[in-house]
């Protein structure tokens, strides 16, 4: 059960109950640093834990190229997934970095050092190349390709790394495990053949049968390895999945199933991405891993059609299951027959049974209003679990975003529709002005692009906080790049609705309701770069609501606004 994928020798390079190692801690205070992303953190916790066993550090050129056009190291041994350590040009010249360097890596969280690189090389990759062959496309409808053309920097380092310490973590610590832990845990209670189960998502009714059919037809245990490190974005917070794995975990058959958290950083890339994860589950002593239908699978392009075949990452682990060693178990689809209160794997429903349903998207509005979700569907402690974090939209914060000119009425409408969200009752309103913001958080900030593209930001944040605590948010800045607009957008919107007014006096109106005379002075140069003068304003492309106070009054305009959040759900069941 111990033996590792394709021959090598599986080592943790560092393990948990292991005490840090002094001498190297020391060293790394008299070395150059680098702080690491979010997913090159979650990338090194696993190469020193021995979950990317063979790796030892970071993928140099000749291994990276190897792995983009054939899925195996530069030695020949089978493995799928670039893993890199990438780095700015600014990096390069403020570290000075060059081969046979060495190099401390740092935690984001609390600047601690993790291990130290030995730099092999250092290299510009080809980005598109790289978006072709390992996700399948150059299209950024592809979250993977996103992040490598907008968030990767230029340039990769490759090198083995010396562990220090394990990154430590202050949430769910019991179930985070090394490979080596998990294959003596296996070890310890007999467990020569575990089913792995791979999830992002809450498990409910239907998968604790599907696991369950799969470990007894091969007189195995069941591993739920769940991903808490970087997934889909949209994908519900890991906080509350390993709340709903800890309760499910105790509708298994006693000693049948058992909880360990993995923390990778996904790349949502199909067939590539099944591999990868088949190897990680050898090291972790595996014999079995369930793929499912398009596993790990980004969704649709931006033609809308799949990015993959619904079972190219069962065909492509199937092709390699001889050289890792780990059987194949495809992702069988379970249909509930409501007669006999039982799932059965939808090739053996009955001719004329009753079967019953309820996919994604349905299960998702149940949610956000509030609507019953039956117990054959899933586990009442499990819906508890889910409304607790993800309760319906009348209890949801959300924000106004007005926006338009100076003088074009906006601050009018936001006072206006205050009074009227307090008159409504059920959450706090707070009121963001645009000259408050200034005040009070960006005084020292100017107008040209980047300082007001920072101003809207900072708004974005504090809106988005506001609202994650279930706030509303009443905002209206003039905010006139559309860039800047999408970015307050995105960051809200992780944590409840966003609703954008543009507010669309016409110029010479606001100029004409201007009381303190900025226009005036801004046209005679008195006042550079202001809006709608010397300084352009961008229209919104996808405003929720376009509303003119020229043309029609203040009230009328917030009575707009408050149907569109009732009709919307934020006042009770849509």
């Amino acid at each position: 059960m111990s033996n590792p994928p394709h021959g090598g020798i599986l080592k943790d390079l560092v393990a948990r109950d292991q005490p840090i190692s002094e001498q190297l801690l020391q060293e790394s205070s008299t070395l150059e640093s680098i702080i690491l992303t979010d997913r090159q953190l979650c990338d090194l916790e696993l190469i020193i834990s021995g979950g990317f066993s063979p790796l030892e550090g970071f993928l140099n050129e000749k291994d990276y190229n190897r792995v983009v056009d054939e899925l195996r190291l530069a030695d020949g041994t089978l493995w799928s997934m670039p893993i890199n350590l990438d780095v700015s040009q600014e990096d390069v010249d403020r570290h000075s970095l060059k081969p046979a360097q060495r190099i401390a890596l740092r935690d984001p969280r609390n600047d601690s050092p993790i291990a130290i690189l030995t730099i092999d090389d250092i290299y510009r990759p080809d980005k598109v190349k790289e978006a072709n062959l390992v996700f399948g496309d150059d299209d950024v409808a592809h979250p993977a390709v996103k992040y490598l053309h907008q968030s990767v920097k230029e340039f990769y380092v490759g090198g083995k790394v010396q562990a220090i310490q394990a990154p430590v973590h202050y949430d769910y610590v019991a179930y985070r495990n090394t490979p080596a832990q998990i294959r003596a845990y296996f070890q310890k209670l007999n467990w020569t053949r575990v089913v792995a189960f791979q999830t992002r998502n809450p498990m409910h009714r239907a998968h604790r049968e599907l696991t369950v059919r799969a470990a007894r037809s091969r007189q195995a245990n069941v591993l739920i390895n769940p991903v808490v490190g970087l997934t889909k974005p949209g994908d519900i917070d890991h906080f509350t999945r390993v709340r709903v794995y800890e309760a499910i975990i105790r509708r298994y058959p006693t000693g049948m199933a058992a909880l360990s958290l993995l923390p990778l950083a996904m790349r949502m890339a199909g067939p590539r991405e099944a591999l990868w994860h088949a190897i990680i589950r050898k090291n972790h002593g595996c014999s079995h891993f369930i793929i499912g239908r398009d596993h790990a699978g980004p969704g649709k392009n931006s033609a809308g059609k799949d990015f993959y075949g619904p079972y190219d990452a069962q065909h492509l682990v199937e092709k390699y299951k001889g050289e890792i060693d780990i059987e194949v178990v495809p992702f069988q689809q379970v249909t509930y027959l409501p007669d006999s209160d039982e799932y059965v794997p939808s090739n053996e429903v009955p001719a004329g049974a009753k079967t019953l349903d309820i996919s994604g998207t349905e299960l998702r509005r149940r949610l956000r209003t509030g609507a019953h979700i039956p117990e054959w569907f899933s586990y009442p402690e499990v819906v508890a679990l889910l409304r607790e974090s993800h309760p319906p939209r009348s209890k949801q914060g959300f924000t106004v975003f007005l926006t338009g000119y100076h003088a074009s009425k906006k601050e009018h409408i936001a006072r206006a529709l205050q009074v009227s969200l307090n008159q409504q009752g059920g959450r706090s309103i707070s009121l963001l002005l645009g000259e408050t913001i200034r005040g009070k958080l960006s005084s020292e900030l100017g107008f040209s692009k980047r300082e007001r593209d920072i101003n809207i930001n900072r708004l974005g944040f504090v809106a988005a906080e506001l609202t994650k605590a279930g706030a509303g948010v009443i905002v209206a800045p003039i905010a006139p790049y559309e860039e800047a607009r999408q970015q307050a957008r995105q960051e809200v919107e992780k944590n409840g609705g966003f609703f954008l007014v543009h507010v669309a006096t016409p110029l010479e109106q606001c100029v004409a309701w201007d009381r303190d005379g900025v226009y005036e002075r801004a046209k005679k140069g008195e006042i550079t770069g202001f809006t709608g003068i010397d300084d352009p304003y961008e229209t919104p492309k996808k405003a929720e609501l376009v509303v003119d106070p020229s043309t029609e009054s203040v009230a009328q305009i917030v009575r707009h606004i408050i149907l569109l959040l009732d009709q919307q759900g934020y006042f009770g069941d849509v």
